[in-house]
């Protein structure tokens, strides 16, 4: 009887351990496709804006403002949609930023990674669809050097102004950052319209590699002969914000 009690309980431990096996997987691939779903929603409201209004920071300051806006309101509404599941970084460099800053695994990280970049080809694809369909709408709204730009420029703008974003999502994430986590997604929102408007004059900007690769495949030409930049660029600047922050992180409470 008693061997027989061991069995059944032995049974029902291994159960228990493989159904929460399970329950893990589902809860680690369901941030996955949060991230995917969040990358493609940025990609094609963001980068859709900058098509319809035929963003041009040179002779179309109005499409400027409009797209800087639409970026920063694409991360508002994500950051509230599935901040809760994944975190909502939907960029790479994010993800880099909290990987060094010992939030997150590298393992789950480069996950992350994979996703936001699968993500940002769903919505170039559904962006190149739509475009392909209405005569004078052209490209996918790809990252590019802009009039009279060197490519030093355009690599330090990029190393710049994603250093100070993924810096402003680091504070504003942290718990030991006070309460300011509670509106941590109107932070970042603003935060990247601002960036936007700093800086398409110089790159389109980019800030973000997933936002880049997917427009620039579909594009092509300069666009993706330049994609380096908005790759390097985004992530050494990702890599500073996380020293940054590290060095000026307040004392846990």
């Amino acid at each position: 009887m008693s061997e027989s009690l061991e069995g059944k309980d032995f049974f029902c431990i291994f159960a228990l351990e493989n159904d929460y096996s399970i329950f893990k997987s589902l809860s680690i691939m369901k941030k996955y496709l949060a991230e995917m779903v969040g990358t493609m929603v940025l990609v094609l409201m963001g980068c859709g804006v900058a098509v319809s209004l035929g963003c041009d920071p040179v002779n179309n300051i109005p499409a400027v403002v409009g797209t800087a806006f639409a970026f920063g309101l694409s991360v508002v509404a994500m950051a509230y949609t599935i901040g809760g599941i994944s975190g909502c970084h939907i960029n790479p460099a994010i993800t880099l930023g909290c990987i060094l800053s010992g939030r997150m695994t590298a393992k789950e990280g480069c996950m992350y990674m994979v996703f936001q970049v699968i993500g940002a080809f769903i919505g170039s694809a559904l962006l190149a669809l739509l475009t392909a369909n209405v005569p004078g709408l052209e490209g996918t709204g790809a990252n590019d050097l802009q009039a009279n730009v060197s490519v030093m420029g355009g690599l330090l703008a990029e190393i710049i102004f994603t250093c100070v974003f993924v810096l402003v999502v680091l504070g504003a994430t942290a718990k030991t950052n006070g309460a300011t986590n509670n509106f941590a997604g109107l932070a970042i929102g603003l935060s990247l319209i601002l960036v936007h408007l700093v800086c398409i004059r110089y790159t389109g900007t980019s800030v973000n590699p997933a936002r880049s690769i997917a427009p620039a495949i579909f594009q092509g030409g300069t666009a993706l002969a330049n994609l380096w930049i908005f790759v390097v660029g985004p992530f050494v600047g990702g890599a500073l914000a996380a020293f940054v922050w590290k060095a000026i992180e307040p004392a846990e409470k």
